[in-house]
């Protein structure tokens, strides 16, 4: 996984997102650090009209009319790029991408910023079936170090053995921005497909990380509702950190509760060992199990 904030040129990231607040954050930084670093940006859109994705750079403080005055941001929709033709070709993709990182570059932009939205796939158009081995081969656009490009995979209409393989066509996924980030820990926001923010621990969680740990939970807390914590890329945490846990469950408001998912089996057993599963509003969420 790499934050949208280090994403930079020679790369090719995707975005496989759970919900619309998820997409805006990534998207907006991606694009927006694109103007601030001069570059070129180009947005292909699913649909005609790109109102919606225009007011969140407005929103973000993007001058977007100048931007687009300028010609350095441009949207196009699906048909006016991937399907042009009527169908989809890799090859005339990828032509047009390198056409489009040349004339940026005549132009004096230090390089092309691409985003695409991907649900175009899904409509049957002739040529869909090619997609994958598209986002193999269009990495080498990218690693030549002049463009970098992050495609769009809404997580909620990609059918999920799908969603892998078009994920894993790609060097790394994009995430959202840290909200809190020391040398050896990282908490990062994501949505569930409900809308509800999630935690997404990364690193270690020991006596000098949790001062950040505790104030993560802390500010999770005080925003309201439940706390969703994703445990999956914790690689360890010492008894404080898990006590952490207990405490900020039992600072909930009534009817809240702190809600922790891929918990390793043995932190499972020190919760229960200590006693700490019985603390109101902790809540551990149960794997599902595999046929």
């Amino acid at each position: 996984m790499r934050q949208i904030k280090d994403v930079k040129l020679g790369d090719h990231v995707c975005l496989a997102f759970a919900h619309e607040a998820e997409q805006r954050a990534v998207v907006t930084a991606f694009l927006a650090g694109g103007l601030e670093s001069r570059e070129r940006v180009l947005y292909f859109s699913d649909a005609p009209g790109s109102e919606r994705v225009r007011s969140w750079l407005e929103e973000a403080g993007v001058d977007v009319a100048s931007a687009g005055a300028a010609r350095r941001l441009e949207f196009r929709t699906a048909q006016e790029s991937y399907l042009s033709g009527g169908r989809f070709d890799p090859d005339t993709m990828i032509e047009m991408l390198r056409r489009e990182v040349d004339a940026s570059l005549a132009a004096g932009w230090a390089g092309l910023r691409v985003s695409g939205e991907m649900s175009w796939a899904l409509a049957g158009q002739p040529g869909t079936d090619q997609l994958e081995d598209y986002e193999r081969r269009v990495t080498g656009v990218y690693a030549v170090g002049h463009a970098v490009g992050l495609c769009q995979y809404d997580a909620r209409l990609f059918p999920a053995e799908r969603l892998t393989g078009l994920t894993d066509c790609h060097p790394e996924q994009a995430q959202m921005n840290a909200l809190f980030e020391t040398g050896t820990l990282s908490i990062t926001p994501t949505f569930d497909a409900d809308g509800a923010r999630v935690l997404r621990v990364a690193g270690t969680v020991d006596h000098s990380t949790t001062p950040t740990w505790s104030a993560a939970l802390r500010q999770a807390a005080r925003a309201g509702g439940d706390v969703r914590v994703d445990m999956a890329e914790l690689e360890f945490i010492d008894v404080a950190g898990i006590r952490e846990l207990a405490v900020a469950a039992s600072a909930l408001t009534e009817g809240s509760s702190l809600r922790i998912r891929h918990l390793a089996p043995r932190l499972r057993q020190i919760i229960t060992l200590v006693g700490w599963d019985a603390v109101p509003g902790l809540v551990i969420e149960q794997e599902a199990v595999r046929a």
